[in-house]
């Protein structure tokens, strides 16, 4: 028992669910929520990929852990370190598998662009400057352009990805600034490393602010609708500004922390914001 809810930590299941709503808010968006058997294949290799890119960075990420996430599986040893890394190989196997009966343009995206992806971040991106964050988040907003995909509505989820793309680099870029330490002592040359915490406050709040901004222009392009704005200015305008008066008080890496988990939870409002719209 102890085993199955390590693995099931190991996956994060918090993330497993955004993915699986995010597939489901793109069906709801292009009234393809009745296309049960498609729904359901996008939804398996969202999760599957989710899955086994998490199990595969911490396998990677062990020895960082060992600072920055003393609660997870394998710095606790719960799991071994092996047993991720083939539980990372099966489900990259599984979700391949499924997005190749789909169509063709939602099997090139999984597993053409995004699975590689996946690997090539973990394995030579994670820890660089700025690279690594925007490569996560251009992988997190190929989400929503696989589900586009996936009911043949691609077009209809390109501001969603950017909105995606947006969000995912301002809580990557403050995810590295909660784990500077842990990155230093494990030889990872991030911005908040190689510049320190003053400079990545100034950059983070600078990303917020267009991030901010970002938010507006569905509205004022007049691709969403005024329920759109209300919530997206509630649900994640609030929590921004909430971020910023954070950093600007004390960027320490508590508060960090702190603000990367308000971004996580604010990612259900985003969905909302853009179902609403």
């Amino acid at each position: 028992m102890k085993s199955v809810l390590a693995t099931l930590r190991l996956f994060r299941p918090v993330n497993l669910l955004l993915g699986a709503m995010m597939v489901t808010v793109t069906a709801a968006l292009v009234d393809a929520l009745n296309q049960t058997d498609l729904l359901m294949k996008g939804i398996f290799v969202v999760m599957s990929f989710t899955a086994a890119a998490n199990a595969f960075n911490d396998y990677r990420d062990l020895e960082t852990d060992k600072i920055n996430r003393t609660n997870r599986p394998l710095p606790r040893g719960d799991l071994a370190p092996e047993t991720a890394l083939i539980l990372s190989i099966l489900l990259f196997m599984i979700g391949a598998g499924i997005s190749f009966t789909i169509n063709t343009g939602a099997f090139i995206l999984a597993a053409v662009v995004a699975l590689p992806l996946m690997v090539v971040y973990s394995l030579w991106l994670k820890g660089t400057i700025l690279i690594g964050n925007m490569i996560v988040a251009v992988i997190i907003g190929l989400s929503f352009v696989f589900a586009g995909a996936l009911f043949g509505e691609l077009d209809r989820m390109i501001m969603p990805s950017l909105l995606a793309f947006g969000f995912t680099m301002v809580r990557e870029f403050i995810k590295d600034m909660a784990d500077a330490d842990g990155d230093r002592a494990a030889g990872f040359i991030t911005f908040p490393v190689k510049f320190g915490m003053e400079k990545s406050v100034r950059i983070a709040i600078f990303l917020t602010v267009l991030l901010m901004a970002l938010l507006v222009a569905p509205y004022l392009m007049n691709i969403y609708s005024e329920k759109y704005l209300v919530a997206a200015l509630l649900g994640i305008g609030i929590p921004l500004s909430y971020i910023i008066s954070l950093l600007v008080r004390s960027p320490s890496s508590n508060n960090c922390h702190t603000a990367s988990q308000i971004l996580k939870a604010s990612v259900f409002l985003g969905l909302l914001a853009v179902y609403l719209g």
